[in-house]
């Protein structure tokens, strides 16, 4: 509501800042030397140095002991002092030294600090001193920037004329000399969006004001030239030789005419003048013959202050001076030579802070000046201007003079339009404030180019005062003081006067700039304030009651936002508030926040708001606003009903209260059976949900809060409605108004009076009651027994009059029982649901009881055992069931096996979700089920399998311990659902639910392979064919097609990385799916076959939910595709079989499609229900040929994995058992190879691999033994000549000499590294000729020689 001065920065190390500036003895300046002399154990922070008029009274009274030991700080005064308005740099500079200052954050504290980040002294020159210094931020050109600097660039001047530019870490980037007089002040100006369309965009600049001389430096050409020696500097620094000039520097040089002195100026910018001034002017200076151009000129306006005259005014046209280039000459400091000085007309250069500048040995050339005479001014002989502060939007000047005055000039016109009195050594700074959007009058003409117009900024003066320590803040151009501050002696106040340097009308959209207008440093404990100025304290009359009310909400706003919060001084304040507020909608605005708060009590509320109630109802009936006088009212009432409503529930019940009926049986009118099984169901169901859960303390709130009871209700008319944005989630407000009922703790007659003489609706109260029960079902379970309370309540709304229409009949259905079958239909707790159902139905059927007999009270057939039907009973029973049936899948669906992953929420089902999810829904339900709890196929069958017969306790053993309990529940609910949970119908959607998870994750192949065994386990063959159809379509085909393409590519088994990028899985995922494939297809060739002889399934529902509705199921979708062609299915499977080969035993140099003809690569991956053209005949030998040699690849890659020690084949791992049948019988004569060809070349592999075992048994099946044994006796001569010839033993030499001559020709023409295992015992070689023998006919060629080696192995056994 007021000003404030907030402390938002800290200086880290003031003192060593101090001690690196002022490094004489005792810390003290020059200037105090002589005062300090006659005590010289004082030190410069133990010395009170006040200002001279208190001096002088010190003189003459002896100084306070406070006095003695307060902290001199007036050390700040002698530096030259420049903060960045980003806050992001500070710079304090005296004599030759400065400090440079950056921001770090304090660590475990919210608070910014200023630490020192370089130091040094920046004179380049002998005698030359820092006369003044700015920081300037530069933007940064990229588009994520939205506020912040790129960097910052210092800029000094000195009093040899130099001005240099430096970085946040002291390196010099350049340096100009543009007049050989001392720089008195750097002033800089940067980009401001025009605030209206009329207001002439002005352009950066940085102005440098010399005695006699004016230096402006165009900013753009200055924003350039700094980013680029910025540049430059980080390439030499890297490579030391770079050498490129950045542009040169654009500026103006005016040399200040007919003014005695000046020490400080003011660059306006560029400006126009109206026809009328532009005459004016023309006519004084030109006299009656003057010419007028058509257009104002365009004018760059400077103000001056000092000496005669008082302050100055100049204009300087447009175009009379053209601006000078500044030849830019960069180089590595240390290799600048005098002729790079002599070459420019002035020298720039940087340095490292580590290395010195070369020794100037020419003074560049100086540019002219343009004579610039002042056009006019404030003469006044005796006054001296010392500083001129420029407002922000260029209309006013705030100027300090040497008589203590400060003068707020009109820029435009040039008049003093005030002066204050009383400031000497004054500083001043301006603050500009805008209007918040809710502070706008609603009457304010918007801007053509807003819909809401601009936003309107006020402008105050900021005065510091030094000699009296106090810091006001003035509204202009005549307004009052509306601010003041006590802060010290001892203060600098920085006031930049402009924002960022870079931006134009384009870049500046975007940004955001955190920027400080005015800071007040003080020196003796180092902190920087800025000051907080609301825009009301500028208007007057009407406008600033409005901004007053705004700001009384802020105040009412800070005070509910306190921590501790006395309930007493809140209703008076608050109160208080509400009575000063002047504009009805701002009250109404405040009146809100304090309902919708959460701390204010029931007790201050309802006092606040009859308090205002009141204050209206006194007033004028005119004058009051009708929708605040409204909102009282309403309020009003809702807070006495809520408070009666908690006085009811804290009585608690009266004693000579009517108990209900407490037998559940009388009161639900059930027969003892079924309660029995309700009360069965109940408590398994409540098993599962007593397992721990997380919850939040805002779910277990009991009671509802003040406020959110407001937002709850509304009043409308004389009725209290629920809110239509919380109608549905009713359940916090239903517990408040019935729960104390329910629990049996309240009365329930009085607080359905109570409700009802307040005016709400009996539906409404319905909606509430069943929410409130639904909400808390953990509570029911625990006391099921409240359903007798539930009961009662429900009969007491039932009787309120509007509940259940008079028009009700027998043969309609009344909206009040359809309201309340709706709400248990949708109800997430089954359990409360289905308790509540049977209260409403016990209700009803009352009610309909009644009815009926006032209705046939003179019928003669009317008997004890009569009983009156209504349409609205029968949807009673079919809710009752439905609700039963969902209960007991509810239940299912929370139980969780300990294996099983327990991450994610349980699956929640109401009647409504299952009759709007079709044919399906509890299907799926329990698949997901299934699945998120990984029970097999083949554990799910054997429990399936006893759900017609009896169990026994052989069969119950066969389960798994954690699931036979589950087991049963399992059973419980396919035997609810007999239909929607038949076998084939659960085997199908699980298989889906697996397919669908393996495509989500296909790194998990167990998920595909247990889809196919779901799949396997299905008993009807149509739907187990359309199942697997859709499978293939949907989810198979297109990564088979995939690993066929990639495996032709690389003509081998792909490696990992292949395989995941263009598969989409690892490489023994691909082994995985491919096994899986080749299932599927076979699966879905037998289903083929079988479904010719078997009939459709018809797919039924049970009774309770024939009403089902929503998508088709996965059976139905199943029995719609169409029959599959037998011979494309088998062309696939043959297909996948080899792909499979191909990855499970690596196999190399294959192309698997190279071993299928044109036709056949043509019908691959169609849909396998169409028809197509497959290879048929005699194919080409080369095709057979490269199919007989993959094959046998094949076979010999299954016997390379075999154990090496002669084990049978059982020893073999399972999956790999049916390789060689699958091999010989079903893959040779789908491609045409001879399958003996197969089986002759599998024994050869196996004797190679020194497996006789398994050799002798495939020996048996091979139909052509001549050949197998000339092939047979090659291998026998290998292992003899391994044994003989390679193995080099005496006994070997002397048995080889024995043998004849042809024999031992042949042996050594054998080459025993085409055996895979050398390593075998001579008797199974012995074994072997003998098997060679008995295939090989006696007059076989090669008999004799089987003879003669029998011969030689029976002379190498006989030695051992």
């Amino acid at each position: 509501m007021s000003c404030s001065l907030l402390e938002f920065c800290r200086i880290q190390e003031l003192r060593s800042v101090h001690d690196f500036l002022f490094p004489s003895p005792g810390g003290t300046t020059a200037g105090e030397s002589a005062k300090s002399k006659n005590d010289s154990e004082v030190t410069w922070d133990e010395a009170d140095w006040g200002s001279w008029e208190e001096e002088a009274e010190e003189a003459k009274q002896p100084e306070p002991e406070s006095g003695r030991l307060a902290q001199s700080a007036s050390w700040l005064q002698d530096c030259v002092l420049s903060l960045s308005p980003t806050n992001d740099l500070m710079v304090i500079a005296r004599e030759q030294k400065a400090v440079f200052l950056s921001p770090k954050w304090k660590t475990g504290q919210e608070e910014m600090q200023l630490a020192v980040s370089w130091s040094g002294a920046l004179n380049a020159e002998d005698g030359e001193c820092v006369s003044s210094a700015i920081c300037i931020p530069l933007a940064s050109q990229k588009r994520s920037s939205i506020g912040r600097p790129d960097w910052t660039c210092i800029v000094v001047g000195f009093t040899s004329g130099y001005v240099r530019f430096y970085t946040e870490s002291g390196v010099q980037l350049l340096a100009q000399l543009l007049n050989e007089d001392p720089v008195l002040q750097l002033k800089c100006r940067t980009y401001e969006i025009p605030r209206h369309p009329g207001v002439t965009e002005q352009h950066e600049e940085l102005s440098i004001l010399y005695p006699t001389a004016l230096v402006t430096i165009d900013g753009f050409s200055l924003f350039q030239s700094l980013r680029a020696c910025r540049n430059q500097v980080a390439r030499a620094t890297a490579s030391g030789n770079d050498n490129i000039q950045p542009p040169p520097l654009a500026y103006k040089k005016w040399g200040l005419q007919d003014v005695d002195s000046i020490v400080d100026h003011a660059s306006v910018g560029i400006t126009s003048l109206c026809p009328f001034d532009q005459m004016k002017n023309a006519s004084v200076l030109g006299g009656y013959h003057a010419t007028i151009k058509g257009s104002p000129p365009a004018m760059s306006q400077y103000i001056t202050v000092g000496s005669g005259p008082f302050t100055g005014f100049f204009y300087a046209v447009e175009g009379s001076s053209q601006p000078l280039l500044s030849h830019v000459a960069l180089a590595v400091a240390s290799k600048l030579t005098s002729a790079l000085f002599s070459a420019a007309s002035g020298w720039l250069g940087w340095k490292h802070k580590n290395e010195e500048e070369p020794v100037q040995k020419q003074k560049p050339k100086l540019e002219p000046a343009t004579p610039l005479a002042v056009r006019f001014g404030l003469p006044d002989s005796r006054r001296h201007g010392e500083a001129i502060c420029l407002s922000p939007c260029n209309t006013l000047a705030a100027v300090t003079d040497d008589f203590g005055r400060v003068l707020l000039l009109d820029v435009a016109r040039g008049l003093a339009i005030r002066m204050w009195k009383g400031y000497r050594d004054a500083q001043v700074g301006w603050i500009q404030a805008a209007e918040a959007l809710q502070e706008r009058e609603s009457g304010h003409r918007p801007s053509p180019s807003s819909p809401q117009g601009p936003g309107r900024v006020a402008q105050f003066l900021i005065i510091y005062a030094p000699r009296r320590g106090i810091l006001e803040v003035w509204g202009t151009q005549q307004g009052p003081r509306v601010g003041a501050f006590n802060v010290g002696k001892h203060c600098r106040l920085l006031y930049p006067g402009y924002r960022i340097m870079g931006l134009n009308n384009v870049t500046s959209q975007g940004w955001q700039p955190h920027t400080q207008q005015v800071c007040l440093m003080d020196a003796s404990t180092g902190t920087l304030r800025t000051v907080s100025v609301p825009f009301h304290l500028a208007l007057s009359d009407k406008k600033s009651e409005r901004a007053r009310d705004v700001h009384l909400v802020k105040k009412l706003s800070a005070l509910l936002k306190a921590k501790e919060l006395c309930q007493e001084t809140l209703q008076k304040e608050a109160t208080g508030i509400l009575l000063d507020i002047k504009y009805p909608a701002i009250k109404k605005q405040a009146l809100e926040t304090l309902l919708s708060h959460k701390k204010v009590s029931h007790s201050s509320l309802s006092g606040i708001v009859e308090t205002l109630l009141g204050h209206l109802q006194s007033q004028d009936p005119d004058a009051v606003d009708e929708a605040l006088l409204q909102l009282c009212t309403s309020q009003l009432k809702l807070l006495r009903l809520y408070g009666t409503i908690e006085k009811m529930h804290a009585e608690g019940k009266e004693k000579d209260a009517t108990a209900p009926d407490s037998d559940l049986s009388s009161v639900l009118r059930l027969g003892q059976d079924d309660l029995l099984r309700l009360q069965s169901m109940l408590q398994r169901y409540g098993e599962e949900a007593r397992r721990p859960t997380v919850t939040f303390s805002e779910d277990l709130q009991a009671e509802l809060p003040l406020h959110s009871f407001l937002a709850h209700l509304e009043v409308d008319g004389a009725s209290v409605k629920v809110s239509r944005g919380l109608a549905g989630d009713g359940g916090h407000l239903g517990s408040l108004l019935f729960w104390k009922c329910v629990a049996g703790e309240s009365s329930p007659e009085a607080v359905c009076r109570t409700l009802q003489d307040a005016g709400m609706v009996p539906q409404q109260l319905l909606s509430l009651l069943l929410a409130a029960w639904l909400s808390r079902e953990r509570d029911v379970l625990q006391s099921p027994e409240m359903v007798v309370h539930l009961h009662q309540l429900i009969s007491l709304l039932t009787s309120l009059p509007g509940a259940v229409e008079d028009s009700w009949d027998l043969q309609s259905v009344s909206p009040w029982w359809q309201l309340m079958r709706s709400t248990c239909s949708q109800a997430a707790s089954p359990a409360a649901a289905l308790l509540a159902a049977h209260a409403g139905h016990s209700v009803a059927k009352s009610l309909v009881g009644g009815w009926a007999e006032t209705k046939f009270q003179s019928a003669e057939a009317m008997t004890d055992s009569w009983e009156a039907l209504s349409l609205d009973l029968e949807q009673w029973a079919v809710l009752l069931r439905q609700l039963e049936d969902c209960l007991l899948l509810q239940t299912l669906l929370r139980c969780h096996l300990p294996p099983a992953p327990s991450a994610g929420a349980h699956q929640r089902v109401t009647v409504r979700s299952l009759l709007e999810a079709g044919r399906g829904g509890v299907a799926d339900s329990v698949a997901k089920w299934l699945f998120r709890q990984s029970v097999s196929p083949q554990l799910l069958k054997e429990t399936l399998a006893r759900k017609d017969g009896a169990k026994g306790p052989e069969e119950a053993a066969t389960l798994e311990p954690q699931f036979a309990g589950v087991a049963e529940l399992l059973l419980s609910v396919c035997r609810q659902f007999p239909c929607s949970l038949d076998p084939d119908v659960l085997f199908a959607h699980c298989c889906w639910e697996y397919v669908v998870q393996w495509n989500k994750d296909p790194e998990e192949g167990r998920h595909l392979s247990w889809a196919v065994d779901h799949l396997r386990c299905i008993t009807n063959a149509h739907i187990q064919h359309g199942v697997a159809v859709m499978m293939w379509s949907t989810f198979i085909d297109k990564r088979f097609s995939a690993c066929a393409f990639l495996m032709d590519k690389v003509g081998k088994a792909p490696k990992d990385r292949l395989c995941r990028r263009d598969i989409g899985m690892s490489d023994r995922a691909v082994t995985s799916f491919l096994t899986a494939c080749t299932q599927l297809l076979q699966i879905l060739m037998e289903a083929d076959i079988v479904s010719d002889e078997m009939s459709v399934p018809l797919l039924e529902v049970e009774d309770p939910w024939v009403s089902v509705e929503g998508p088709t199921s996965i059976v139905e979708l199943a029995l719609e595709q169409r029959h599959v062609h037998y011979p494309l299915v088998h062309h696939h499977c043959v297909l996948a079989t080899i792909l499979c080969g191909i990855m499970r035993f690596a196999l190399k140099g294959v192309k698997p499609l190279a071993l299928f003809d044109s036709k056949g690569k043509n019908s691959f991956f169609k849909e396998l229900t169409s028809i197509q053209l497959l290879p048929s005949g005699d194919l080409d030998p080369n095709i057979v040929s490269l199919r007989q040699m993959f094959l046998q690849k094949l076979l010999s890659g299954w016997v390379h994995i075999l154990p090496q020690d002669g084990a049978p084949a059982s020893s073999a791992p399972p999956e790999d058992e049916a390789w060689p049948t699958l091999a010989i019988e079903l893959l040779a004569p789908a491609l045409q190879v001879s399958a003996d060809v197969l089986q002759r070349h599998l024994v050869c592999e196996l004797y190679s691999h020194g497996l006789d075992l398994l050799a002798e048994e495939a020996m048996l099946k091979v139909e052509d033994p001549e050949v197998l044994a000339s092939q047979l006796l090659v291998l026998t001569g290998q292992r003899l000549a391994y044994a003989l010839l390679h193995t080099q033993t005496k006994e070997g030499m002397e048995l080889l000499a024995r043998l004849p001559p042809t024999l031992c020709t042949w042996l050594k023409a054998m080459d025993p590294q085409e055996l895979k295992n050398k390593e075998v015992p001579i008797s199974r070689t012995g074994r072997l000729v003998t098997r060679v023998i008995e295939l090989l006919p006696e007059n076989h060629g090669q008999y004799m020689l089987a003879l003669n080696l029998i011969e030689a192995v029976e002379a190498m056994v006989s030695p051992e």
